[in-house]
């Protein structure tokens, strides 16, 4: 893990990690924890992203550069208001995360929310309405890249409780 200045001070947070992984429960867990706002970058999709996605069709780098680019200027508006933001965010590729970095203009960390893709599809399973298609989980792992040691990143294993990843994550940021 690559950084620059300590944890503690990095105002900008995304957890990310594949559909079902969590993202949404422990973005605002850890935000409700800290006083730090939130937000869900699913809700910054352009209506032709959800469009596709509720059609079972994958999004496209094309599909994702707009979106990630409202996703960074909305944290760094966010964080310029509010000090420390959460934002819940798939992220899956380091092209995607240099992307949100870049348009931030600030040091991003990126908590990666990984483990058994059996404990993630049963969670997918779980969440009747959602807008992505358990039927691309299989799309989202294959896509996931994991942290390269230059990246400012920490990954937690899904496999453990709420409150125990937010107590985990929370300790390592503060």
């Amino acid at each position: 893990m690559a950084q620059s200045q300590p944890l503690s001070e990095v105002r900008l947070i995304i957890v990310m990690g594949v559909s079902g992984s969590g993202k949404s429960t422990i973005g605002e867990a850890l935000a409700e924890k800290t006083g730090a706002a939130f937000i869900d970058a699913d809700h910054l999709h352009p209506p032709s992203n959800v469009d596709k996605m509720r059609g079972g069709a994958p999004l496209e780098d094309e599909d994702r550069w707009p979106w990630l680019k409202i996703v960074a200027e909305k944290m760094r508006e966010t964080a310029n208001d509010n000090g420390r933001v959460f934002c819940a965010c798939s992220a899956l590729k380091r092209a995607y995360r240099d992307f949100i970095t870049e348009k931030a203009d600030e040091p991003v960390l990126f908590v990666l929310l990984h483990g058994d893709k059996a404990v993630i599809a049963e969670r997918q399973a779980n969440r009747p309405g959602h807008f992505m298609p358990a039927a691309l989980l299989d799309s989202q792992f294959a896509t996931l890249e994991m942290f390269e040691a230059d990246e400012l990143g920490l990954t937690f294993d899904v496999a453990k409780s709420i409150d125990e990843l937010v107590g985990e994550i929370s300790a390592s940021i503060e």
